[in-house]
Order: structure tokens, then sequence, then C-alpha cells
């Protein structure tokens, strides 16, 4: 992913050196830039690990959601195969149910 794409680290931005020239610029105003780099820089680096952290805990979730839509579409054939069960079956059975209930046997 975007690991590929880093160049540098806060580290390697901090401990950056820069040649000091004739006419170059003022050392203190590169660092405090740098410093603002840096701290722009693991803010990011903070959150894409945070989005990484829950782009793998959706894909957990999305697994067991997959896995849970296949169980009960195994259910729904399993309950669709068995529709040949007729009302007269359904009532013998709640009138055997009600017998043990009640004790008429």
């Amino acid at each position: 992913m975007y690991e590929d794409k880093s160049f540098l680290t806060a580290r390697e931005i901090l401990e950056k050196d820069f040649p000091l020239a004739p006419k170059g610029y003022e050392p203190q105003e590169v660092d405090q830039f740098l410093d603002l780099v840096i701290k722009d820089y693991v803010e990011f680096d903070n959150a894409k690990k945070r989005l990484l952290s829950e782009i793998k805990l959706l894909e957990t979730d999305n697994a067991k959601l997959k896995s849970e839509i296949r169980n009960l579409k195994a259910s729904l054939e399993i309950a669709n195969s068995n529709k040949s069960v007729t009302n007269v079956d359904l009532l013998k059975r709640i009138s055997d149910l009600e017998k043990v209930v009640y004790g008429e046997e």
C-alpha cells in the first residue's frame, strides 16, 4: 500500500543537516520549518496506522458477515426443502406437545 511510496521517516527529517552556504538560509528558520514538517509527518504516519488497523477490523467483520450470510442461506435452503410439511403434520406435533406439557398421555 502506501508503505512502498514513503521516502522519508520522521527521524530522517529530524536528523537531516544542511551544509551552510555563504548566501544560504538561516539554520534556525530551516530547523523550525522542518520541525513543522516532522509534526505533520508523524501525525500522518499515526493516521495511516490507525486507518490500516480499522481496515483490518472491517475486513474481519466483513468475513464474519459473509460467513453468517452463507450459514443463513444454507438454513433457508434447508427450510425451503422441508416445505413438504403440511398443516395436518403441524397440528399433530402441537397436539403431541400439549399432551407432554399438560400430562395427557
